[in-house]
């Protein structure tokens, strides 16, 4: 059933409801790890019979994935890094209370196959809090009676790991206060060995005003346990009381202002961001306020580097896009510390979701923001070492963030059309994490809400429909006039409507795409009659045909040019406002005037061998280019309009001459061989005729560096306000313009090919959503009988020494009335299943 706007607005109602309400801890995802450590808490330490928390064993008991782990999954729906210690945790909690039998066998099965992959890691890459961790959860779950097994091949890393996991602890301090960019030891309390002898008043200094242990529920779990402090117990009582599912949060309390700017991001990345205008303004703008009010001096903060970074470079983009004016500083502070730099280079698998968004952040740059420019330049760097390491060792990406990754890099915000670029958010983005939390990914559910996701489909589909209606009548329209079967030059009809619909997002009227269209089927004809197949006197009456706007005496190719450009000034005046009709013909004919002039300029100078200079050149080829052309008229129709006096040629604002200049120099870049070829000028050209001992590619360098800068300049006058007079609407379709061009030229000439852009206009147009849900994980084999252990090691065992020589967990040690309980050891059921590490 093809999508409607009833549909569309019954979906949209729903989703204001849904995921911009006021109760924002709903909306990201439970940590199952901190979730067991308050499973674990007794309801009375003398008597440890019941749980304090029953919703939180309730929630484990429910919430183990069919394939026997608690945790997360990436994006391709395997399990993350952190599934191994939560795994243990929920094991060791519903051991504590004699729960879950089935579920602990799964999830015993699940570690004896996860292990294997251990062998294949590189220990040193682990993240510090996988290595703090992780052993601790094994010593935990030894202490209460759960065999583990792993496969032999794994002794030796887990024991590298045990061994780093030693050198922490003997070389950090229980709280540096001059560490910033990761979590104290102390915020890992519940996972520090009882050699360690945490003193309760240590414990209760470093208590945050909400009762907190670092805003850690396990760390604070374990404190409550280890001193009964009554500021802990109102601290995992509000927690619990904010997740009414039973499921708690890696870190509490949230930072709303990061759900909200993921939520906004989430609905623009989707195409849905028309649909709520006025609730993303009332976030930004109260996110904006709070950053004026409360100006942070940038560097050291109470925030983990890595969120900190994260977020502020989010709401730099988010913000810049929305034309607050915003300093970089906001976001390029790190660039200031030669101790950051080193710790995220030496640790650059874990920022990496931070560096895709400083780096996407940067896509908006302005003139002199050269930290902006060096920020990207790093991150660049930290992105491409990303993607190489990814090829020696098959765990630090995910293969679709890994896709993200290459697209971003290949293809510059710049030149990607929006409608294209939802798509792929759609299907093939459609689950990324927010951050590593201490000990797992951060998700906002609302991302992957599924009135949000139906909402994204439907929207873009409906879209499809009135495209292909669209494009239909322009065919039809282009036929009648014969453009389509000119006999000479390039037929653009499907591209040029496929580049003007899909290279902007906002809710446009159907006659401004159409005049774009149509406007620009006629700016390729006539462009390659003047170029290859009109003589020059047909051409010099053509032109002065235009100049008199009168068609009399034309024949030929030549009258169904002027005729049909007659037509279409006429329709674009007949259906513009009444008030606006008596002025508004004449300057219309006047850019086509100067457009069709511009041409004849050009075709004189090759044809009689004059090269001009580079002034001289550009004062030509950026009207010829036509892009004031396209845009220009169609800025008519917006709401609110363009000032009619703006469309006079002397009176051009600053950023339609910058949209004509950097569309001519993007055509140059591209061009030049083609047009050497057919004897035309062009600055790349232009360029190596006056710097006859330079390099074709230096010239081309030298026009790439031009479109640079201006660009830059664009960016400014398009974003931010005070620069021209034009309305906001009609600066956003100058930028759509730019993308298309940028587009279609951006590392080769797309527009003059046949094929390049048929899958796209395919995607845009014509090819539904695909809705196939993706399924990566395998069907579970058969279980492996118990008895086979020729290739497993018994971790009492194996690692035997290396626990005596680290304790038990503290929290075993300390909790001395909560003491173990004897059960009887689970069958082991060895079910293997694929697991990926992911750091992202």
């Amino acid at each position: 059933m093809e999508p409607s706007k009833s549909s569309i607005q019954s979906l949209v109602n729903e989703i204001k409801k849904e995921v911009f309400s006021n109760n924002l801890h709903e909306f990201v995802s439970s940590s199952a790890y901190d979730t067991a450590w308050l499973a674990m808490i007794p309801d009375d330490p003398r008597k440890q019979n019941c749980p304090m928390f029953e919703n939180c064993l309730n929630w484990i008991l429910k919430n183990q994935n069919q394939d026997g782990f608690w945790g997360e999954t990436n994006d391709e729906c395997l399990p993350t890094i952190d599934t191994l210690p939560a795994t243990l945790a929920c094991m060791v909690a519903l051991q504590t209370w004699n729960v879950g039998q089935e579920n602990i066998d799964k999830g015993l099965a699940f570690v004896y196959s996860k292990a294997e992959i251990l062998s294949k890691i590189n220990y040193q890459k682990l993240p510090r809090w996988f290595v703090i961790v992780f052993p601790a959860m094994i010593a935990l779950a030894q202490d209460s009676s759960l065999e583990l097994v792993f496969p032999q091949g794994s002794k030796g890393v887990i024991d590298d790991i045990f061994f780093k996991r030693q050198q922490i602890l003997k070389t950090e301090e229980l709280v540096d206060e001059s560490q910033y960019y990761d979590l104290p030891l102390l915020a890992y309390m519940e996972s520090l060995p009882s050699t360690y002898n945490v003193q309760q008043k240590e414990i209760v200094k470093h208590l945050s005003n909400d009762g907190s242990l670092f805003q850690s529920p396990s760390a604070t779990a374990c404190a409550f346990m280890a001193t009964g402090n009554i500021k802990c117990r109102r601290y995992l009582m509000s927690l619990v009381q904010n997740c009414p599912n039973g499921g708690v949060l890696a870190k509490y309390p949230m930072d709303k202002e990061l759900i909200k700017l993921g939520m906004v991001d989430r609905v623009q990345r989707l195409g849905l961001a028309e649909h709520f205008n006025e609730e993303i303004e009332k976030i930004l703008a109260k996110i904006y306020r709070d950053q004026k009010n409360h100006k942070a001096k940038p560097g050291k903060t109470n925030t983990l580097l890595p969120i900190k970074l994260y977020k502020d470079s989010l709401a730099f983009r988010l913000l810049r896009m929305q034309g607050y004016e915003v300093n970089p500083g906001n976001m390029c502070w790190f660039l200031n510390d030669a101790e950051i730099l080193k710790h995220m280079e030496e640790n650059f698998e874990q920022f990496i979701t931070v560096m895709y968004s400083v780096y996407t952040a940067t896509d908006l740059l302005f003139p002199g923001e050269y930290e902006l420019e060096e920020a990207r330049k790093f991150a660049k760097r930290m992105l491409e070492r990303s993607i190489k390491r990814n090829k020696d060792h098959n765990f630090v990406l995910s293969k679709r963030f890994q896709n993200m990754i290459k697209h971003e890099l290949k293809f510059p915000w710049i030149a990607r059309l929006d409608h294209l670029d939802h798509r792929k958010w759609i299907e093939e983005y459609n689950v990324t994490p927010l951050w590593i939390g201490k000990t797992s990914f951060y998700r906002l559910s609302c991302l992957d809400n599924k009135n949000l996701m139906q909402l994204a489909v439907e929207n873009y589909e409906f879209r499809q429909l009135i495209y292909r209606n669209e494009l239909e009548e322009l065919k039809r329209w282009s036929m009648k006039w014969g453009l389509s079967v000119m006999g000479f030059g390039r037929e653009k009809t499907t591209y040029l409507y496929f580049a003007i619909a899909a290279s902007n997002s906002l809710p446009l009227e159907p006659i401004v795409r159409m005049i774009g269209a149509k406007a620009g089927i006629i700016i390729t004809v006539a462009d390659d009659f003047y170029d290859m197949e009109g003589s020059l006197s047909e051409l010099e009456v053509l032109t002065d045909a235009v100049k008199r706007w009168d068609g009399k005496g034309l024949q030929g190719h030549g009258k169904t040019i002027f005729n049909v450009l007659d037509d279409l000034v006429k329709d674009i005046t007949s259906k513009c406002h009444t008030k606006q009709r008596s002025g508004i013909e004449e300057k219309i004919r006047d850019i086509w005037r100067e457009t069709f002039v511009s041409w004849m300029v050009e075709k004189t100078w090759s044809h009689s061998g004059y090269i001009p200079s580079v002034n001289e050149y550009l004062q030509t080829a950026m009207i010829s280019i036509a892009a004031h052309t396209l845009v220009l008229p169609a800025s008519c129709f917006l709401n609110p309009c363009i000032p009619i006096e703006k469309l006079k040629p002397a009176e051009y604002e600053n950023i339609t001459k910058l949209l004509m200049a950097i569309t001519r120099l993007l055509n140059d870049t591209r061009s030049y061989q083609k047009e050497k070829a057919d004897g035309k000028m062009n600055l790349v050209l232009l360029h190596l005729n006056e710097n006859p001992e330079a390099h074709i590619d230096e010239s081309i360098a030298y026009v790439e560096e031009n479109v640079g800068m201006k660009r830059k300049e664009f960016l400014k006058h398009v974003l931010m306000d005070g620069f021209d007079v034009m309305p906001k609407p009609c600066k956003n379709i100058h930028l759509s313009c730019l993308k298309a061009f940028q587009m279609f030229f951006n590392s080769s000439n797309l527009f003059d090919s046949k094929t390049a852009l048929a899958d796209d206009i395919k995607k845009a147009i014509y090819l539904p959503i695909d809705r196939t849900p993706k399924h990566f994980l395998k069907p579970l084999p058969s279980p492996v009988p118990a008895k086979k252990k020729d290739n497993i090691t018994i971790i009492s065992a194996s690692f035997d020494g290396a626990l005596r020589n680290q304790g038990s967990t503290n929290v075993i040690k300390q909790r001395t009335n909560f003491g173990k309980i004897s059960i009887k050891r689970p069958e082991k059921v060895h079910i293997p299943v694929r697991f990926h590490f992911c750091f992202i």
